[in-house]
């Protein structure tokens, strides 16, 4: 835990760069009547670090933080009201389940996904995303120890 907490200290003093980097996805998401201030996206990077050092995660980059505002801004359920609070609500679904499925979805993937569930089933719900990606995460870990314990089957004979 003190190496996370090193490493995520480390980042807040590095965040300067991310911030003109995060700025420019303004250009995208105005399309959308969505837009992110200076002053914001360090409230998001610091929400962002808090999450991750909640969850003992270490995150040397900004990719997955690009990738949602990427994708989530064309959510017909964001608008630039509740912007900000979606995203660092995301982050936390997102990084609960990257803990739960241990690593094993690709960042792009589980975005997609968490994505598809935001829009369709959800109807921009966050409370009902969570429940469903927390039921998807232990479907998940399910099925991977069925898995894991076939293949250890398959091993003995």
């Amino acid at each position: 835990m003190l190496l996370s907490r090193f490493l995520n200290s480390m980042s807040i003093a590095t965040q300067m760069p991310y911030v003109t980097e995060l700025l420019s996805l303004n250009e995208r998401t105005m399309a959308y009547n969505l837009q992110l201030t200076p002053r914001d996206i360090q409230d998001l990077m610091t929400a962002r670090t808090q999450v991750l050092y909640s969850y003992g995660r270490v995150e040397l980059g900004i990719e997955a933080t690009k990738e949602l505002i990427e994708v989530f801004s064309t959510s017909p359920y964001i608008c630039q009201e509740n912007y900000l609070s979606t995203l660092n609500e995301l982050h936390e679904i997102f990084y609960y389940l990257k803990n739960e499925t241990e690593d094993k979805i690709g960042d792009f993937k589980l975005i997609a996904m968490m994505k598809e569930y935001f829009d369709d089933e959800c109807a921009g719900s966050l409370k009902l995303l969570r429940n469903n990606l927390e039921e998807f995460a232990e479907n998940f870990r399910i099925q991977t120890m069925r898995q894991e314990y076939l293949k250890e089957g398959d091993d003995e004979s």
